[in-house]
Formats: structure tokens, C-alpha cells, sequence
């Protein structure tokens, strides 16, 4: 028994001496909506004001919302002492696919993430502000939504990834209520063109913005993942693409999560 209690007082002890990363939900303002709007922030444990972290913007999915990545994946903890970073988890609202509406007046969630909300974490915290210091990522809406962000604000971020995102809303007109933001495809062809990430690629320019894209084979999105793969090669866009066996499933986005950190972990240290 004394043994058992010494043993007990001891991990005590060592775990008293750990300091973790510390995880906040903060209200932030959006001007465009005008409206408040939740945040999760994760900042490593050596937090300081003295010093400056690159920030990681991490993106949920469909019917998702802030709070959905540290709840399904808290070793997100970790990753930010391991990296020394701050990964902010926005909220997209319930399926704004991170577009500002041309249909909905006051969905523009694009100008939040891509802006408001940079300004409003490089503000309140203690951040690298410039594009080196910056990357973004998500899955599914949010895989769409990061690479969406990033192909048309090159200026605010650095590198970007996508878990599988739905990178071309093409095939996909009766889903996830893309219509009520976009109108139907029907009657707005060169729109559901103009708000698809396989449509901006356009916009990038060969080393300037650095990118990872993730897809489980048995994804309904992994056809389009591999086409915007292709697509990317054949423009001579240099981009890392990892696949493997995995769905649509959280079980995927803990693992690949994890490399795609690390890939913007090395960027950031470069």
C-alpha cells in the first residue's frame, strides 16, 4: 500500500510539473455579418508574449462547428507544444462552404476567415504577421473552404492543405445546401464554376504557396481530390499528395492530420 501511494504522489508530483497547452473559446467580432462569432484557440504551453508563433487555421466540415476538432482530435494539444504554434478552429457556421453568399446577405465567411479573423488573432495574441507565418487547412467543407481561402488570398497565407475537401462542387448540385448559398447550378453555371476550388487553381503561381492534399481512397470526394491532383501536375504547381486507405470519417482526419502539421511545421521553419 505505501508503495502504491509513493508511486501515486510521485506522477503526481511529475504531472504537476507539466505544463499543458492551454485551449480558450473566444468571441470574436464580424464586421461584414455583423455579428459575434466563436473561436477555439489552442496556444502552446510556452506561450509568450516575448515571442512570435506561426498560426495554423484549422476548418471544420458540413453541420460542423468551432468546438468540433479539439473535442473529436485533443491531441491537437500536443501538436501545438510539439510545433510551437497556435491552431485556431473557426466557425463556418452550419454549411457556409466558406464563400461570401452571392445569395445570402449575411453569409460571408470568406471576409471573416480570410480576414477579420487574421487580423483579429494577429491583434489578441502574439503571432508571425505575414504570410510566412500563416497556413490553413480543413476537411471536407473545410478542406474546400482552406484551399478556396488560400488560392485567392495568397497574400495572407503561405501554405494550405485540404482533408479530404470537396475541391469541385461540380458533381455535387443537390448537396450540403450549396444551392441556398450559390443558386442552383442550373440556372448558375459560371458561378458553380467561379466558387469552386477546381476552378481557381488559375490564380496560383508555380512555389508561392505551398500545399499538401489529403484523400481516403474509399472517400466519395477522393475522385475529385485525384483530379485537382492531376490538374495541379499538368500546371506544373508543385504540391505533396498523400492518399491512402480511409473514408469520410474522423478516424482519417486524426491520422492525417498529424502530417499535414508537420509538413506546415517544416514550411514554417524553413
Amino acid at each position: 500500500m505505501r508503495n502504491k501511494l509513493s508511486i501515486l504522489l510521485t506522477l503526481t508530483f511529475l504531472l504537476s510539473l507539466h505544463v499543458f497547452a492551454s485551449v480558450d473559446t473566444v468571441t470574436t467580432f464580424s464586421p461584414s455579418m455583423q455579428k459575434e462569432i466563436k473561436a477555439v484557440v489552442i496556444t502552446p504551453a510556452d506561450y509568450s508574449a516575448s515571442k512570435k508563433y506561426p498560426v495554423v487555421y484549422l476548418l471544420h466540415g458540413y453541420s460542423g462547428n468551432y468546438s468540433n476538432w479539439i473535442s473529436k482530435v485533443p491531441q491537437l494539444e500536443s501538436y501545438a507544444d510539439q510545433y510551437d504554434m497556435i491552431i485556431v478552429n473557426p466557425d463556418g457556421n452550419f454549411g457556409s462552404w466558406y464563400w461570401d453568399s452571392p445569395e445570402v446577405e449575411d453569409s460571408k465567411y470568406e471576409t471573416y476567415v480570410g480576414k477579420e479573423l487574421v487580423e483579429f488573432i494577429d491583434k489578441e495574441y502574439s503571432t508571425v504577421r505575414s504570410r510566412e507565418g500563416r497556413a490553413i487547412t480543413g476537411l471536407s467543407m473545410g478542406g474546400h473552404g482552406a484551399l478556396y481561402l488560400a488560392f485567392r488570398h495568397q497574400e495572407t497565407f503561405g501554405t494550405a492543405g485540404s482533408l479530404s475537401g470537396g475541391v469541385d462542387i461540380g458533381p455535387f448540385p443537390e448537396n450540403w445546401e450549396m444551392k441556398k448559398y450559390l443558386g442552383t447550378k442550373t440556372e448558375n453555371p459560371e458561378r458553380w464554376e467561379q466558387y469552386s476550388v477546381m476552378y481557381q487553381s488559375h490564380r496560383l503561381i508555380p512555389n508561392k504557396l505551398k500545399l499538401i492534399i489529403s484523400c481516403g481512397t474509399e472517400d466519395f470526394f477522393y475522385d475529385v481530390n485525384v483530379k485537382l491532383h492531376e490538374k495541379l501536375a499538368y500546371n506544373n504547381i508543385p504540391h505533396t499528395f498523400m492518399t491512402g486507405p480511409g473514408g469520410h470519417t474522423w478516424e482519417y482526419w486524426a491520422e492525417a492530420v498529424q502530417y499535414q502539421l508537420l509538413f506546415f511545421n517544416d514550411y514554417f521553419k524553413r
